[in-house]
C-alpha cells in the first residue's frame, strides 16, 4: 500500500465516522513509519489521534503509546491529550485509577464534556449504572444539546427495562434532530416495547412518511419499501395486530389510536407484500418471501 493510498484511507474513515480499528491500523502504522503526517498539517496530527485509538483497540498499545508521546509533544495541556489518555489507561489499568483521573480533571475544568463523558462510560461498564445516570442527568443539564448523550442515557434505561423512561430521553433526540427518522424509529420501537402502541404505531407512521419515496411525486402505490421503511411497515402490521387484540389498551402518552385498525393493517400487509415481492439488486428473489405472506395473511382477531 502506498502512502498516498494509505492517507486516503484514513481519510475516508474519518469522513464516515467509521472505527475499522484493524485496517486504519495498518494505514497508520505505515503513515507513521514513513512521517507522513508530518506533510499533513492539521490533517497529520488527526490522523496520528485515529491510529492512537485503533492501535488501542487492536491491543498494540507499543503503537499507541508512541502515537500519544508524540501527540503530547506536539499539544502539551491540551484536553483532547487528556482524552486520549484517559482511554490508554482504561486499557491497562484498574476502573478506579481511571476514574480519579477523569474526577481530578472534571474539578480542575467542570466543562470537559469529552473527560465527563468518558468518566460515564467508566461507571457504566463497571456495573455502577445507578451512578452512572445521575451523573448523565447532570451532564445534560449542562450540555442539552449533546445528542450522543441522549441516546446513552436512553440506552441505559432499556438495558434496565425502564422503557417509559426511555422514551423520556428519546423524546429529547427527536426534539433535537427531528429529520432523522432513525431516531423516530428507535423511538416507535421503545414505545411499542413499553405496549404503548397508540403512539408506536403513530412513530412507525411517521417513519413511513419519511422514508418511503425520494420522489415527493411518486404515488405510494407505486413505491417499493426498502430498508428502514419495511422495518416500519412491519412494526405497523405489530401494532394493529395488537390493537385489535385489545382495542381498550390505555395509552401512557395518551395517544388517541388510529381510528380504523383494520385499514391500516391491510395497507401494511399490501406494503410487505411489495416489498418482498421484488427482486434484490442483483436479481435474487428476497430470502423468507413464503414465511412473510404466511404471516401478514394471519386474521387480525
Amino acid at each position: 500500500m502506498s502512502l498516498q493510498s494509505a492517507l486516503e484511507r484514513l481519510a475516508t474513515y474519518r469522513a464516515n465516522n467509521t472505527r475499522a480499528s484493524q485496517d486504519i491500523f495498518r494505514s497508520g502504522l505505515l503513515v507513521l513509519q514513513k512521517s507522513g503526517f508530518k506533510k499533513l498539517g492539521d490533517d497529520g496530527w488527526t490522523s496520528l489521534e485515529q491510529l492512537t485509538l485503533a492501535s488501542i483497540d487492536v491491543g498494540r498499545l507499543d503503537i499507541a503509546d508512541q502515537c500519544l508521546q508524540l501527540i503530547a509533544d506536539k499539544f502539551p495541556n491540551s484536553p483532547r491529550v487528556d482524552c486520549l489518555i484517559g482511554i490508554r489507561m482504561e486499557a491497562t489499568e484498574p476502573p478506579e485509577t481511571a476514574l480519579k483521573y477523569y474526577a481530578d480533571i472534571l474539578e480542575a475544568d467542570s466543562a470537559n464534556a469529552a473527560i465527563w463523558k468518558r468518566r460515564i462510560s467508566v461507571l457504566r461498564r463497571t456495573g455502577k449504572v445507578e451512578k452512572a445516570v445521575n451523573e448523565l442527568v447532570q451532564f445534560l443539564d449542562t450540555f442539552y444539546t449533546d445528542v450522543e448523550g441522549w441516546l446513552e442515557l436512553a440506552d441505559i434505561y432499556a438495558s434496565c427495562n425502564q422503557y417509559d423512561h426511555s422514551l423520556q430521553a428519546l423524546s429529547h433526540v427527536l426534539l433535537l434532530t427531528p429529520q432523522n427518522p432513525f431516531y423516530v424509529l428507535q423511538a416507535a420501537e421503545t414505545a411499542y416495547t413499553s405496549e404503548d402502541f397508540a403512539l408506536a404505531i403513530k412513530m412507525f407512521l411517521t417513519v413511513v412518511d419519511m422514508t418511503d419515496t425520494d420522489d415527493s411525486e411518486q404515488l405510494l402505490q407505486e413505491s417499493t419499501p426498502l430498508g428502514i421503511t419495511v422495518r416500519a411497515w412491519f412494526g405497523v402490521k405489530l401494532c394493529t395486530r395488537r390493537l385489535a387484540q385489545n382495542a381498550n389498551l390505555k395509552s401512557l402518552s395518551n395517544t388517541s389510536p388510529p381510528k380504523n385498525v383494520e385499514l391500516l393493517d391491510e395497507l401494511a400487509t399490501e406494503r410487505l407484500r411489495v416489498a418482498y415481492s421484488s427482486s434484490g439488486q442483483k436479481g435474487e428473489i428476497a430470502k423468507g418471501r413464503q414465511e412473510v405472506f404466511a404471516w401478514v395473511a394471519t386474521p387480525l382477531a
